[in-house]
Order: structure tokens, then C-alpha cells, then sequence
């Protein structure tokens, strides 16, 4: 690990040396492992030798990294592999959030960790739109999202300035900018050769481009979530001062917990509510996150009150003649709500373990005499995996092939991540 003389000299003199100096041990750690439980597939479930993550109810740490891929309840969506910091969201959602169903937009979104946490606690109602503008990213986002099982969200591949010109208005807005990649040295260390300080400049302007695109997204009285996965003030606390001098943001504080050890506003002269996670001070890696309101909360209050449902109801509609009308709308839609893996209504087939690996990686099965012919759900453990097309003598393999587990090395036993509480 070779930190640029650039990045060692900015970070420190805004850190302080002693944060700093913390900072740097921590690449000498193992960086910490951590998983999200699905409320809806994992109830009754807890983690094999966890440790909670203490600002999201449904995170655990792990003692050490298992093979997640050999792991059938992976990829039935029971949880999802996700960096502790960016938990965060949990609490804040948890703090910001109205009662009354909401329409969300979560704008950069792929792999779907955010998304995927935003949906186990938007309340009834709700609908998420979840997007990406690369697409190969936007494929990954699908999948994830899909695998998660929840019918109110719409997977999306369009740039901020498609959603500005979509006319559609959402409760909530979550932007979690490109950046410059400061807070995932020590996970990624392929990061550090791509830092300098031209892309910091880069990256700050690319950033409000994308809010102020977002932001026209936002209905008055609504959710604003800001987040990076950088430590520097110019994509941070000066993006978020920008935010409330030109477009009139209001920062809203999040409550949290002293033993978080969570940093807060490092900009001289903006004490706002901002939360920092650095490595070696808080148990994660680099996050930044701040909540905004636009306009005032009670302006907003009384718009979600009287528009949100029915608002929510004609961006289904909006969104299904889309999917019948190219014309209709500027935006692309890769998965609608009809599309999601979900809890059957039916028995599915159990498997083996065996079984479910060979599922996974789009081999044919043999299922037990007795199993009806036609499509059948195929299970692990009582979570379901995917469809076959049973012909009798065997059963075509229906999971979709772009999803598949490509190596063949399987192991010979389950190691169990999660397990009945």
C-alpha cells in the first residue's frame, strides 16, 4: 500500500494527526466483514456467530470472510453482503422517514445495497425506483434487486438528467455519488493508483450536476439523502454547503451514539449535522452521509399527506404505459414489479445442497419421483431459488443463465451462514 504524497498531505491536515494516524493503522487490520438480513425471507433466522452492527437492526458483522457464492441463501436473497458504514442509511431512514407511504428514488444505486435496505423499511404502499445509467452495473442491479423479492420497485438504467425531464416527483431521494473512492482504500486497494486531485475536482462538479438534476426529482417537503464514499471536504461538507446557500436545502440531524464514534462536519465554520466514517476510528470503511429537507418541514408534511399515495399510484401507471409506449416516457426500465423473486404461494421442490449448487450453476436436475410436470419452483432450505420446467426424466434449468455461478470447484458441505434463531 503506497498512498500519494498528495492524498497523505490533504488528508491529514484536514483529519488532524492524531484521526489521521488511526486512519493509517487501520490498513493493517483485517477490514471488517459484514451482511444485511432480509426481514422478509430471514425472519426467524439470525446469524452464525454474529455480531450486531449497532446503527442497522438487521446487520451483522461476520468473524471472518466465508465463500458467499457457495451459499444457496445468498442468492435466494435472504441477506446481502454489505459494507457495515453504509448501513447507516438504516438509521437515518429510520429517523426521517414519513408514516404514510412514499414514493423513492435511489439515482446511483448499483450493486443495490442501499436500495435493498431502503425497501425492507419503506413503509406499506411505497414504491422504490432503483437506478443505474451504466448498464453493464445496471445488469448487476437487477439481479440484486430480483433476488431480494420485493414487488414495489422499478430497476432503471438512466442518467439523472433522463429523471429531470421524466417530470416524476418522489418523496424521497437518495444520491450516492461517484467520488473520488477515498473511503475504499483499504477495501479496494486498486482505488489508490486512481486517486489524485484533478479527479477530486472532477468529482465535485460531476456531483452537483447529478444533485441538481435530482433535485428537481424531489417534491417540496421532501427527503433528501447525500452520500460518498470519500473523505474530503470538496465532495462533502462543500457540496453540502452548496446545497443549502443555491438550492435552499435544510440539513436535518440524525440521532446516533457516542460509542459510533462517528465524525462529524470537518469544514471550519459549517457545524451542520454531516456523519463521517473513517477506518480505525469507526468499524467500517470510508462512508459520508448527510439528510436535507427541501423547503420546510411543514410545507412538506402537508404535500405528503394529501399527494404521496395517489401520486405514487399515477407513477405506476406512468411507468406500466412506458413499458408498452417507447414514446411515453424518457426512461429505460429493466425489472418492473412483476418481476421479482418472490415467496411462493405453492410447495416449491427442495434440494439438496448439492443439488441447489448444480441449480446455480444452470445444470439440469433430476427431481424425486411424484414432482408435477410443467414449471416448478426448486427451493433451499425453504427459500426459493428459481424455476425449473420439469420433463420427467429430468428438469430443464430455468434460472437465468447471466446469473449463473461459473466455477465448478463446489465444496462437498454446507458451511451455514445464517441459521434458525
Amino acid at each position: 500500500m503506497k498512498l500519494s504524497e498528495d492524498f497523505i498531505r490533504t488528508t491529514e491536515a484536514l483529519m488532524g494527526r492524531e484521526r489521521f494516524e488511526r486512519y493509517l493503522a487501520s490498513f493493517e487490520e483485517e477490514a471488517p466483514v459484514s451482511i444485511r438480513l432480509n426481514p422478509q425471507k430471514a425472519a426467524g433466522m439470525t446469524v452464525v456467530d454474529g455480531e450486531r452492527v449497532a446503527w442497522c437492526g438487521q446487520g451483522y458483522y461476520l468473524p471472518r470472510r466465508p465463500q458467499f457464492t457457495f451459499d444457496p441463501l445468498l442468492h435466494a436473497g435472504c441477506y446481502y453482503v454489505q459494507e457495515a458504514a453504509s448501513m447507516f442509511l438504516d438509521t437515518v431512514l429510520r429517523q426521517h422517514l414519513p408514516q404514510q407511504p412514499v414514493a423513492m428514488l435511489d439515482l446511483c444505486a448499483a450493486p443495490g445495497g442501499k436500495s435493498s435496505l431502503a425497501l425492507s423499511l419503506l413503509p406499506p404502499g411505497s414504491c422504490l425506483y432503483s437506478n443505474e445509467p451504466i448498464r453493464s452495473r445496471a445488469n448487476i442491479l437487477l439481479e440484486n434487486i430480483a433476488k431480494w423479492g420485493d414487488k414495489a420497485c422499478f430497476v432503471t438504467s438512466n442518467y439523472p438528467r433522463d429523471y429531470r425531464k421524466s417530470r416524476l416527483q418522489f418523496d424521497v431521494v437518495l444520491c450516492d455519488v461517484p467520488c473520488s473512492g477515498e473511503g475504499m482504500f483499504r477495501k479496494d486497494p486498486a482505488t489508490i493508483g486512481e486517486w489524485s486531485l484533478q479527479n477530486v475536482e472532477k468529482c465535485w462538479r460531476l456531483q452537483r450536476d447529478i444533485v441538481s438534476d435530482a433535485w428537481h426529482c424531489l417534491r417540496d417537503g421532501g427527503l433528501f439523502i447525500y452520500s460518498t464514499c470519500t473523505f474530503n471536504i470538496k465532495e462533502n461538507e462543500e457540496n453540502i454547503h452548496w446545497m443549502t446557500t443555491e438550492l435552499g436545502a435544510q440539513v436535518l440531524p440524525v440521532d446516533t451514539k457516542a460509542e459510533w464514534q462517528i465524525t462529524g462536519s470537518l469544514l471550519e465554520g459549517f457545524a451542520v449535522p454531516v456523519y463521517r466514517f473513517i477506518p480505525g476510528i469507526t468499524r467500517g470503511e470510508g462512508l459520508f452521509m448527510c439528510a436535507l429537507r427541501k423547503g420546510s418541514t411543514e410545507g412538506g408534511a402537508r404535500n405528503r399527506q394529501t399527494g404521496t399515495l395517489a401520486a405514487t399510484n399515477r407513477q405506476f401507471a406512468t411507468s406500466k404505459l412506458a413499458l408498452s409506449n417507447k414514446h411515453a416516457s424518457p426512461l429505460t426500465f429493466l425489472l418492473t414489479p412483476n418481476f421479482s423473486l418472490q415467496t411462493p404461494n405453492s410447495s416449491p421442490v427442495p434440494l439438496t445442497y448439492q443439488q441447489a449448487m448444480a441449480y446455480l450453476r444452470h445444470e439440469a436436475l433430476m427431481l424425486t419421483e411424484g414432482t408435477p410436470r410443467g414449471i416448478v419452483e426448486v427451493a433451499f432450505e425453504g427459500h426459493v431459488l428459481g424455476l425449473v420446467k420439469n420433463i420427467g426424466p429430468r428438469a430443464n434449468n430455468l434460472y437465468p443463465k447471466e446469473w449463473k455461478i461459473k466455477t465448478t470447484h463446489i465444496p462437498n458441505d454446507y458451511e451455514a451462514i445464517l441459521r434458525p434463531a
